[in-house]
Parts: structure tokens; C-alpha cells; sequence
């Protein structure tokens, strides 16, 4: 019976993450039929053990498969850490918040380019700011490949509209070759964040994304050179346009690409703030 409440659990958590759209804050929202896969094979097997619990053959399997073996589950005790331990992320998943990612955590942070500090050394962590790099899922021919089938998309283009479907590759075509883009007009949305770096005031607009899953999560953008009379502050929405450029970054000691940015309006939060890679 535990069996069956724990797997029909799952299929549950994965539906009410579904449903509540929580589950966009968790996997790139390109991988969604590996969720409806998910609960299907979890509902299966929840069935499977309910069937196996109501007919009594889950005690008569027991005594069969444990007469003359040891499977290292024998003693009611460990039984329960295994079950505490399946239980685990459906108690994570159903009591802990989730909440949308803003300047708090960049301003926790810092940000360095292209990976962050923190991430370097731990393969299941790679948590990137700036630039979104798909480098480390490739070798090295394959990625150049890619990048030269995406350059093919835009770089006829003298005006760049930036969506939430090509925000993460048009950034990191961006980021890879600079000068292509430089003199090129840009649009896109993002949130205001203001570093000060050595006395000295740097403005920031950036969007959270998702490559695969939430361990490959970053804040991704570009920096900005805001019309002098406009008055901003963290966390603020906004919509601008403007040509990119290669300005000097004194904390990176190196170019990074920017935006002079001609014309900006505020706008409202999205309902999803992340944007998602697509492959």
C-alpha cells in the first residue's frame, strides 16, 4: 500500500505542477512530454502495486523471494529509509515554495563571465550568467556547427527582435561573435539591474533562463547605456531598443557586448519571467 501511495504521489506532484504552471520554473518547458511521460509510467505502476496489495500476493512475493536471499531489505527498518527516501521529493515538491528568480540572487551572487565561480568543479551545478553557453553539451566541432547553422538566421538581419522563443540563442550568438553584431539594431524585454563595480555605475537588463533544468539555470543579457533622463531602478521591466555595441567592462577587464539604447518603456512583468533554450 505504501508502494502504491508513494508512485500514484508522483503522478500527482507532476500533475499539480502541471497544472499550477510551476513546473516551468523547474525544466526547460521544450522537455514538457518527459513530465506526461512521467506520470503515465507512474500511474501505471501505482496500479500495478495497488492490484498487487488488494489481490495479497505482495506478502505471499515477499516470503517467496526472500526464502533463502537477502536483498538487503529484510528488516522493517530499512524498508522505512527506502520509503523516506522516495517519499523525500514529493514532501520537497509539495511544501517547499517555489519562487520567480529577481536581482536578489545576482546581487547574493555577483556574476562573471562566462560560468560562475561557484559552478566551476561541480558538473551537476553550472549556474551562468551573461552569456548562455551550450558549449559544455557539445564537443567542440559539433558546437561550432551549430553556432554557424544559428548565425545563418540572423546575420542578414540589421534588426534584431528579441522573443522569448530566441532570447537565449540570439544572446549567445551575440556573446560569441560580437563584432557581427555591432551596429545591428536590437528590441528586448528584461528587468533592470544596476552593478556598481569600482565606484562606478553600470546598467544591466537581464531575463532568468532555463537551457535543460533548473541546475543550468542563469541570468542572461546585456549591458546597457539607458537614456540619461530615465530613471530606473531593480527589478524593473522594461522594453528597449537600441544598436549594440562593444564596450569596455573594467571589472572583466574586456569588451562585452552592450546596447546604446535610443528609446525605453516600462512594461509589465511577464506571467512567466523565464525564457527557455530551444534545440
Amino acid at each position: 500500500m505504501i508502494r502504491f501511495l508513494i508512485l500514484s504521489g508522483y503522478f500527482e506532484l507532476m500533475m499539480y505542477l502541471q497544472v499550477s504552471g510551476r513546473l516551468d520554473q523547474y525544466i526547460n518547458v521544450h522537455y514538457r512530454y518527459l513530465i506526461f511521460l512521467t506520470m503515465a509510467l507512474s500511474l501505471i505502476l501505482a496500479l500495478v502495486q495497488l492490484k498487487i496489495w488488494a489481490a495479497g500476493e505482495n506478502e505471499k512475493n515477499d516470503e517467496h523471494h526472500h526464502h533463502g536471499h537477502d536483498h538487503g531489505l529484510n528488516k522493517s527498518y530499512q524498508r522505512g529509509i527506502a520509503y523516506l527516501l522516495l517519499a523525500l521529493p514529493l514532501v520537497v515538491g509539495t511544501l517547499f515554495p517555489t519562487i520567480s528568480l529577481d536581482t536578489t540572487i545576482v546581487e547574493a551572487k555577483g556574476f562573471s563571465f562566462p560560468v560562475s565561480k561557484e559552478s566551476v568543479g561541480d558538473p551537476e551545478m553550472n549556474t551562468q550568467y551573461l552569456k548562455p553557453d551550450t558549449s559544455i553539451y557539445y564537443n567542440k566541432s559539433d558546437y561550432n556547427e551549430q553556432m554557424t547553422q544559428l548565425m545563418k538566421k540572423y546575420e542578414t538581419d540589421q534588426k534584431l527582435e528579441i522573443t522569448d522563443e530566441n532570447y537565449l540563442e540570439v544572446m549567445e550568438l551575440i556573446y560569441n561573435y560580437p563584432n557581427s553584431f555591432v551596429g545591428k539594431t536590437i528590441s528586448f524585454n528584461g528587468f533592470v539591474y544596476e552593478a556598481n563595480k569600482n565606484n562606478q555605475k553600470y546598467d544591466f537588463l537581464f531575463r532568468f533562463g532555463i537551457i535543460h533544468c533548473v541546475a543550468d539555470s542563469g541570468v542572461f543579457g546585456l549591458m546597457t547605456k539607458l537614456p540619461t533622463d530615465l530613471t530606473v531602478k531593480n527589478n524593473q521591466w522594461l522594453h528597449v531598443e537600441g544598436t549594440i555595441t562593444l564596450d569596455f567592462f573594467e571589472p572583466f577587464d574586456r569588451q562585452i557586448p552592450s546596447v546604446t539604447v535610443n528609446n525605453a518603456q516600462m512594461v509589465s512583468a511577464p506571467k512567466n519571467q523565464y525564457v527557455y533554450r530551444a534545440f
